[in-house]
């Protein structure tokens, strides 16, 4: 087998390509043939030692990835070789084989492709866990959306409709208001002008989101978080600007506001059977065409260097999927 490997978390140009034993599943895990493996923010700030979980060395990163049961271990159940699944274990990922435990496995439908598979499980897991348990979003309400055109927040606009939700989308260009309306936003507007706090009030009607959905952080937290509805739920997804805001806490005293942080990855090890239920959901939802990835790139697996220089520079809109075979 072959996989990207990290020897010193100092960024994606210390990963080597490299020729590795193919390994076998210990109890409880099973090994998949990866077809496809996406690209998450998280896997760049891991491999340049920015993120809170640090594996040790070496590596493969690659947190989220679909394929082909080849192997099962010992006391594995519900899975055999040949099965079609996706995963998210936090790494292993970018790579042509990898084992991982089969509690994190999930199977993926024949409607799906492997690039979509690839794409799906972390974004529309944290929009799904954010908005509709954390955030209690109910149908009619309005929800901002920031970083809107990214994996996250793509996915996020797409959960919020199928939820009922009436969607504004917040973004850093007009080129991407004009994608985040092809993705189904109700109305987009540019931010990187400083008319956030403005822009909401017109298209709420003065009232403001219900829900702010922010996987960006960075100066435009305080703002929008000024903006929201009285009883507004803030959702802390993420930090994709770099910068941690630190947030005025008499406001939500004010606005009889929460601020909700959403970790989905620990919803999913802490309650395993309620984030079971959720994807079964979400997997339904793709099924009736209500959710799918936006796939802004599919590139080799060889490449990914030249993947993550473009999340770097903030140029991936969707999601950016690696692929080590045809579907």
């Amino acid at each position: 087998m072959y996989a990207w490997v990290c020897n010193e978390a100092s960024g994606p140009q210390a990963l080597r390509w490299s020729e590795l034993p193919t390994p076998e599943p210990a109890p409880g895990e099973v090994r998949i043939a990866v077809a496809c493996a996406s690209l998450n923010f998280p896997d760049l700030l891991i491999v340049q030692g920015k993120y809170q979980v640090k594996p040790a060395l070496p590596f493969v990163p690659g947190c989220e990835f679909s394929g082909v049961i080849t192997a099962v271990g010992s006391a594995v159940t519900g899975f055999q070789p040949g099965d079609r699944v996706a995963a998210f274990a936090g790494q292993g990922g970018f790579a042509t084989e990898v084992c991982v435990p089969a509690h994190l496995v999930m199977p993926v439908p024949a409607v799906m492709s492997f690039e979509d598979a690839a794409a799906f499980i972390c974004t529309y897991a944290t929009s799904h866990h954010g908005l509709i348990d954390r955030g209690s979003l109910r149908a009619g309400e309005t929800v901002l959306v920031l970083g809107a055109t990214g994996g996250v927040g793509s996915a996020a606009m797409q959960v919020a409709k199928a939820a009922g939700a009436r969607v504004i989308a917040g973004t850093s260009s007009p080129a991407k208001c004009e994608l985040a309306l092809r993705l189904g936003a109700d109305a987009a507007f540019d931010y990187s002008n400083g008319t956030l706090r403005d822009r909401v009030k017109e298209l709420t009607g003065g009232k403001g989101p219900d829900i702010v959905y922010d996987p960006v952080g960075g100066p435009q937290a305080e703002v929008a978080f000024r903006a929201i509805a009285w009883r507004g739920r803030y959702l802390v997804i993420g930090f994709a600007q770099g910068q941690i805001p630190s947030l005025p806490l008499n406001l939500a005293l004010l606005k009889g506001a929460a601020v909700v942080g959403v970790f989905w990855g620990e919803y999913a090890r802490r309650e395993p059977k309620s984030n079971a239920r959720m994807l079964g959901e979400l997997s339904t939802w793709y099924a009736q065409g209500l959710v799918k990835p936006y796939i802004d790139q599919v590139l080799h697996m060889t490449e990914l260097p030249a993947a993550f220089e473009l999340m770097d520079q903030r140029r991936v809109h969707g999601k950016l999927v690696l692929r080590n075979t045809a579907d």
